[in-house]
């Protein structure tokens, strides 16, 4: 009896599988290193086909030494960029009682390829985002994601990334032993609605809209054994078992400081580029664009584990 795919990983696998391309190898790519605080581009690399093993280690190993990777001149269907992001991973699946960006479009579970467009039926629209990390408010948060551009404004939309390890070797001996060891709740921002009171710090007088899961402030990359500061700049916070005005104080502190320009790299993106980051050595940021502008671009985000 015959028994049909009916997911799009199942069938962008299926798919990809069926090609009979001839594996791209490491000979065929080079990996460029950006001047910049972090990233490094890849050449020579068509995101279609498929890769060899060794192709795909030095990828990796790459990102996690420049935290982003950026290929240039790709066209994709939404199957085949699902099918090369799988390469790093599993796709991001957050509970369901625990939303994110795109839960509402599928009872509760985002779609593999979300649209971040300000288009019908995308998410993000044309403002302003500020320096952040995806889902860092849940359990497990994911490992990064790959953002594919397909329309792109004349002026604005830039996204920038932080690199947060150089972040943390560049703090002062004594701030490093006060945070080592502190756990870190950030809040869901999905739970509080349009011109609802976004703190940037929970202090006891105000009520938590949902339970809250503590990552550490300084985490442990789980494959480059990097230190990172792992703390969004504007998202509501608290630091377990630590007064409100020292906790709040020492979290301002901190966020001037991963905020600097010595610690990030502004991409102006063009049509075709993919970006693959670190979503746990990174933060990311976008520049508000016109209204009247058409940003299209799709995301998949990668599962990751429990911090640590």
């Amino acid at each position: 009896m015959s028994h049909p795919l009916t997911t799009p990983l199942s069938l962008a696998l299926q798919q990809a599988g069926r090609q009979g391309h001839l594996p791209q190898t490491l000979a065929d790519v080079t990996i460029t290193p950006l001047y910049a605080a972090l990233g490094a581009e890849v050449t020579g690399l068509d995101a279609n086909r498929p890769l060899s093993p060794a192709l795909v280690r030095a990828l990796k190993k790459a990102l996690d030494e420049h935290h982003i990777l950026i290929f240039k001149r790709q066209q994709l269907s939404d199957a085949a960029l699902l099918a090369f992001a799988t390469y790093f991973g599993a796709v991001f699946r957050p509970p369901e009682d625990v939303p994110v960006l795109a839960s509402a479009a599928r009872d509760g579970i985002p779609p593999d390829v979300v649209p971040v467009a300000n288009v019908a039926g995308g998410y993000t629209g044309n403002g302003e985002l500020h320096p952040h990390i995806d889902h860092q408010w849940t359990p497990l948060p994911s490992a990064g994601s790959l953002l594919y551009a397909l329309e792109v404004p004349a002026e604005g939309g830039d996204t920038s990334w932080y690199n947060l390890n150089a972040a943390y070797e560049a703090l002062d001996a004594d701030t490093k032993a006060r945070i080592d060891g502190l756990q870190l709740i950030t809040y869901n921002p999905f739970l509080r609605g349009p011109g609802q009171q976004r703190p940037l710090y929970r202090t006891p007088d105000i009520e938590p809209l949902g339970p809250g899961f503590a990552h550490p402030l300084v985490r442990t990359h789980p494959s480059s054994g990097k230190p990172v500061l792992f703390l969004s700049a504007r998202a509501e916070v608290e630091l377990v078992g630590v007064a409100p005005e020292a906790g709040a104080a020492l979290i301002a502190q901190l966020r001037e400081h991963v905020t600097q320009p010595r610690f990030r790299y502004q991409h102006k993106w063009q049509v075709g580029d993919i970006v693959h980051w670190d979503n746990q050595a990174t933060l990311h940021a976008r520049t508000a664009f016109a209204q009247n502008e058409r940003r299209v671009l799709k995301r998949v985000s990668l599962a990751g584990s429990r911090p640590f």
